[in-house]
């Protein structure tokens, strides 16, 4: 590929790569929201490509039938947009979106790192058979939370738990067990598994995370 290369001022470190590419030229570079960073958004490739192709807002919107209030607000920040929309804008100025899957280290707080390290422990031993066996301490624990937490996104995510834990959606709770996504994070803070592990496992797992 030849022609200009324009890059944000500070990209992430590898991860979900999104390029505008247009003929024989790549204009924009970002990650997507599931990188680790907020130096780049789909709404600085929008607005990075609008620029060169000298594309008013107006413009775009008459072209993709967009309402002029959203897109601005896609350009602002104030409401995101997904891949497939931002394809869709980038094509009516003549580009397409190019995303790159790499894999990419999460920045997470020791604490983050130490709870998903005790939750990806007992990822390993939650099966169909373990299930039954916990899920009475599992429930008591939820019964114990809803007692003491409050505020958002707690309660919503104990809510959550519930469903995962009534409904036996033990692929749902690996998910959650393991995920380095800010919605699992967040789901581990209210986690109802205390008391599963053994005080060996615990300690054991503790002393890798440091």
């Amino acid at each position: 590929m030849t022609g200009r290369r324009r890059t944000a001022r500070r990209p992430c470190p590898p991860g979900n790569l999104l390029r505008a590419a247009g003929a024989g030229e790549t204009v924009a570079v970002a990650y997507s929201s599931q990188c680790y960073s907020d130096d780049v958004s789909r709404g600085d490739v929008l607005r990075q490509v609008m620029l060169e192709t000298s594309t008013t807002q107006s413009e775009l919107s008459r072209l993709s039938g967009v309402r002029q209030p959203s897109i601005s607000q896609f350009l602002s920040g104030k409401v995101d947009l997904s891949d497939d929309q931002l394809d869709r804008l980038l094509s009516c100025m003549g580009f397409r979106l190019e995303v790159v899957r790499r894999p990419v280290v999460p920045e997470l707080t020791r604490s983050e790192r130490r709870s998903w390290r005790l939750h990806r422990q007992l990822s390993k031993s939650l099966n169909r058979t373990s299930f039954p066996q916990w899920r009475p301490r599992i429930e008591r624990n939820l019964l114990r939370l809803r007692g003491s937490v409050s505020g958002q996104p707690h309660l919503r995510n104990l809510d959550r738990w519930e469903s995962l834990v009534g409904g036996g959606d033990l692929p749902g709770i690996h998910r959650v067990l393991t995920g380095l996504d800010r919605d699992s994070i967040e789901m581990r803070e209210v986690s109802p598994m205390g008391g599963l592990l053994s005080q060996e496992e615990r300690s054991s797992v503790l002393q890798l995370a440091g």
